[in-house]
């Protein structure tokens, strides 16, 4: 105690000249260098917190580099690194869906398809999903395709080298990779009546004490950096709805994902689900997320609100679902008259949802951005209150899937049955 409050009273200059020492570190060379080499690091390092304190580049960098000639001695940070001083936010951070976002990239079956720069190379899905946790091989690739950059993690939101905290709470801070194809929440979200009233009070026309949420206000509550929510990313859960319809179109649904076989019995993939958090697998699971949602919710709106809102949002969901599932229906058909070859990599009798770079056939191809796409801005849409997004790019658009691949279907029978012969496959 009493040393806290020594450190509460030391200026910033004081407290680097009894910092130094302690950490053994010559920041003097490393700034006097790099004050040329790479100016605009040293300016944010400065203004940083840590710069602040005197927490200099060996920190996490280590001491092995000194020259121009030792570059790879140069450590490049991980997030056990920040853990050394964040060890609880790094806890949180591990047991959300953004730890295991490089996890989650790696198991989806279609990744060899990808060029490295893409993935190691940070020039396609690896540039986001590059905030999850990585393993020591990962890293050796990273290294080989990427030159050692993106380990970090932490920076994905908090940038180098100013690691701010004010920076990571902007809703701004998730748009880079919370937008486009089938992960439009930032547009959902900046179009919303929360974040129009969130951009006018940074915008300084609404005062600072009006209510307008951010991302993190409803995603990462009270800074907490487990990001999970109810429905997860593939908005399916187990045990089924109670709903008996929406209980078959979701099981048609977790076939197309291989997470149920054809006798619906689970799958090893069940496991790659739950351990890369892409969906609730229990109902504790999802009722603790919800919870968490609706705590939320509450600070601002009613519980009655609140929960017709939420369940809005569910209700969605079982609508988008039944137009997805008799879109795979069409498809599985296909497969079983022989109407089309069932790619070899597909190991039941249904579409492969996650194996979407492997589609061989249009028809196929126009299921998959059914489900990415489509039926993720329907219900994305809705619960990020946006009208728009909801109705014409998420429920108009599966509409209009399952019309084309109705069509398409009948076709290839038609060719089926002319003498054509079956089409797609390997």
């Amino acid at each position: 105690m009493r040393m806290k409050r020594m450190m509460a009273y030391l200026t910033a200059p004081a407290l680097f000249m009894i910092l130094i020492p302690f950490f053994g570190f010559a920041e003097a060379e490393c700034v006097d260098c790099h004050g040329y080499a790479t100016p605009g690091i040293v300016s944010d390092w400065r203004i940083s917190r840590h710069g602040e304190i005197g927490l200099g580049c060996g920190t996490c960098h280590g001491q092995g580099h000194s020259s121009a000639d030792d570059l790879e001695a140069a450590r490049i940070p991980t997030p056990e690194t920040c853990a050394a001083c964040h060890e609880n936010r790094v806890k949180q951070y591990k047991e959300g869906k953004h730890g295991l976002a490089w996890a989650a990239m790696k198991a989806m079956p279609t990744m060899h398809w990808q060029p490295s720069v893409l993935t190691e190379g940070m020039k396609g899905c690896g540039g986001c999903h590059k905030i999850g946790v990585k393993t020591e091989d990962d890293i050796k690739l990273i290294k080989k395709n990427s030159p050692g950059f993106g380990t970090a993690s932490c920076d994905s939101c908090h940038t180098r080298h100013i690691f701010s905290a004010r920076e990571a709470r902007q809703p701004q801070a998730c748009q880079t990779c919370h937008m486009g194809f089938d992960h439009p929440q930032w547009e959902m979200y900046s179009t919303s009546k929360h974040g129009v009233r969130y951009l006018l009070k940074q915008n300084g026309i609404l005062p600072d004490s009006v209510s307008a949420p951010t991302c993190q206000t409803c995603h990462m509550q009270d800074g907490n950096h487990e990001v999970l929510t109810a429905w997860g990313f593939l908005a399916v859960r187990l045990p089924m709805p109670e709903d008996k319809q929406w209980a078959e179109d979701q099981s048609t649904i977790l076939q197309a994902l291989n997470i149920l076989d054809a006798d619906r019995n689970t799958t090893s993939r069940l496991l790659v689900a739950q351990g890369a958090q892409i969906a609730r697998m229990t109902q504790e699971d999802w009722q603790k997320e919800r919870d968490k949602m609706v705590a939320t919710c509450n600070r601002c709106h009613s519980s009655n609100f609140v929960k017709a809102e939420l369940e809005k949002g569910d209700r969605m969901i079982k609508e988008a679902d039944h137009l997805m599932a008799e879109a795979i229906r069409v498809v599985a058909g296909l497969y079983e008259d022989g109407v089309l070859s069932k790619p070899e990599s597909y190991e039941f009798s249904f579409p492969d949802l996650l194996a979407f770079h492997d589609a061989p056939t249009p028809i196929e191809q126009k299921l998959f951005i059914m489900f990415q796409q489509h039926r993720m801005r329907a219900f994305q849409g809705a619960f990020h209150s946006n009208p728009d997004y909801t109705l014409w790019y998420g429920w108009s658009e599966l509409r209009r899937d399952l019309t084309e691949i109705k069509y398409l279907g009948e076709n290839l029978r038609r060719l089926h049955i002319s003498g054509t012969g079956s089409v797609g496959g390997r």
